[in-house]
């Protein structure tokens, strides 16, 4: 049955319209926008695209706030991060893992985002074998989904060997390794369970690394699907930088770029440490910086030239990564204050053309980010999937305010409490500010991240 809201104000297209009428049909798709009647059946203040995220790993929910006591060495980094990582690896069960991805799939549905991309390398048991079905913890990673209701693209990821020096995977790594027949094994299972799922999940593939995989892993997996996005990580450390130049004699995002013919299927995260040139002929590339700025920042990553990046073309979405926190506006603030604080200037992302910094920021990541999940997504025209979120406009925050100094304000003066409403594929999931089961998932996690807590 079709659905249509009423908007006071909404963002479609490239403009904001007043009283708007979006209709929604049986296909999760936007197939109407006009004049609004008063006879529509859900009215709500502010209207908007939301946003996919394009980079999550579930399962390091669960893991937040438990790595932020200095280590031995008091020049601490992504490394020691890491070996909390494994350590809680050693313990996760499949439930385990379906519990946490349904309570992040949720908190990211109530801060606004509509659709995720999840980066999974979590493949095998607790003693590194294959489980009897390979497709086991993606599939656990389907029913969470299924139970939130967001958009949904699966990235299975390629992981095979422990660093450019090819040594073998050792300890609770052993869950992550696929070599290329067990990698195309998974991958063709998935593809079979698409078919089953609902019609606006995807399939796209995930090259962990330049550490992670060989050049010949990467053509392979960048070429199981003509058409599937390719996600990969980066150039997110110094550390990384420097051990990719001394094996394969150029930095990261110049060798991926000399080596592969990179194009609008290809999602480069993070990308923070790299120079003038990589960053001009990555734009040009097509393909999408996917940027987590909360996690870059947790972990001490770096700073992405994003200035530079979009004044020579470049796109990108938001991805919130290790999770540690699931905010949609922060990410956006986090990426501009971190351009400032380099800059040392105000509004440094924005355009003559889009003077407003929030509008900015928001219309380009719900572009990009749409385009990283291959999905039909981030603006409200017909034909689109009606991922859409509603905000509060009596939140004292934004009350009384229009058009783009509304996304001004939600993004640098006030926190995602102000969404009343999102819909994913027109599936109405988070009403008045909360998803529909949400003291149901939060319970089944809270025992779960307890007991959890106390095995580490």
């Amino acid at each position: 049955m079709a659905t249509t809201i009423f908007a006071k104000q909404a963002l479609t297209g490239s403009e904001w319209q007043q009283n708007v009428a979006v209709t929604i049909d049986d296909n999760g798709r936007i197939s109407d926008i006009s004049v609004a009647t008063g006879n529509e059946s859900v009215k709500v203040g502010i209207l908007l695209p939301a946003l996919s995220n394009l980079h999550s790993h579930s399962f390091q929910r669960a893991m937040a706030g438990l790595a932020e006591q200095q280590g031995p060495n008091p020049f601490d980094d992504f490394w020691t991060w890491r070996k909390v990582m494994y350590r809680f690896l050693e313990i996760l069960s499949p439930a385990d893992l379906e519990v946490i991805a349904t309570q992040v799939q949720m908190e990211m549905l109530e801060s606004g985002y509509a659709a995720s991309a999840e980066f999974h390398y979590l493949h095998h048991n607790l003693n590194g074998a294959p489980f009897e079905n390979i497709c086991e913890l993606s599939e656990r990673l389907f029913q969470a989904s299924l139970t939130t209701g967001i958009g949904y693209t699966h990235l299975p990821v390629l992981y095979m060997r422990g660093g450019l020096d090819n040594k073998d995977l050792q300890g609770a790594q052993m869950r992550f390794g696929c070599n290329l027949d067990q990698f195309q094994s998974l991958f063709s299972s998935l593809s079979t369970s698409m078919t089953n799922l609902p019609n606006d999940y995807a399939l796209g593939v995930a090259p962990h690394s330049l550490r992670a995989v060989t050049k010949e892993g990467l053509l392979m997996a960048s070429n199981l699907d003509k058409d599937a996005p390719i996600h990969i990580h980066i150039a997110e450390q110094q550390g990384e930088v420097d051990e990719v130049v001394q094996a394969l004699g150029q930095r990261p995002v110049r060798w991926i770029l000399d080596e592969f013919a990179i194009d609008k299927r290809w999602c480069f995260i993070h990308a923070t440490h790299t120079d003038n040139s990589e960053l001009i002929d990555f734009a040009k590339s097509g393909a999408i910086a996917g940027l987590c700025p909360i996690t870059e920042a947790n972990l001490g990553d770096g700073v992405f030239d994003a200035l530079t990046f979009f004044e020579n073309g470049g796109h990108f979405g938001i991805g919130s990564d290790s999770n540690v926190r699931i905010g949609l506006s922060e990410e956006l603030r986090m990426l501009e204050v971190s351009q400032r604080l380099r800059d040392q200037r105000r509004v440094v992302l924005s355009s003559e053309e889009v003077p407003s910094n929030g509008r900015y920021l928001y219309e380009r990541a719900a572009i990009g980010g749409a385009q990283a999940l291959a999905r039909n997504s981030g603006v409200i025209e017909v034909g689109a999937y009606a991922d859409l979120v509603a905000l509060d406009d009596e939140h004292y925050s934004i009350a009384g305010l229009s058009n783009d100094t509304i996304l001004d304000t939600w993004i640098f003066a006030s926190d995602d409490n102000i969404v009343r409403d999102v819909w994913a594929a027109g599936r109405h999931v988070v009403c008045d500010g909360a998803h529909f089961l949400h003291d149901k998932i939060t319970s089944k996690f809270r025992q779960t991240i307890k007991r959890l807590r106390n095995e580490l």
